[in-house]
């Protein structure tokens, strides 16, 4: 199944002209990548910010997020965003500088 691209866009309205941002196809979607780390992504399932396991709790609090799951399992550090959360520019923007903060504070790949 493909990924939603209108998601994709928004994500990528957001993400800006910021320099070191790329995409690379990965979980069956796509995947916005900052210097080679991955902040945020589009699956079929929705859409999910990588914002850390320091910055998870955080996210979590967030109304409409949820683990991230790909295999029944949450995946540490990510997080789910529901449909409500992607039109929300707050809620959204919100889960964007967490997952930005993250990716930003890992070496370059």
């Amino acid at each position: 199944m493909a990924y939603d691209e209108g998601l994709a866009e928004l994500m990528r309205g957001d993400l800006g002209e910021r320099a070191g941002i790329s995409e690379r196809r990965m979980f069956g979607g796509l995947a916005f990548m900052l210097y080679g780390n991955m902040v945020c992504g589009v699956t079929s399932h929705g859409a999910m910010y990588r914002v850390g396991k320091d910055r998870e709790a955080e996210a979590m609090r967030v109304p409409g997020t949820g683990p991230m799951e790909f295999t029944g399992k949450p995946m540490g550090g990510m997080v789910a965003a529901d449909e409500e959360v992607m039109a929300d520019d707050d809620r959204r923007a919100s889960l964007m500088r967490l997952a930005l903060d993250h990716a930003e504070s890992l070496p370059a790949k």
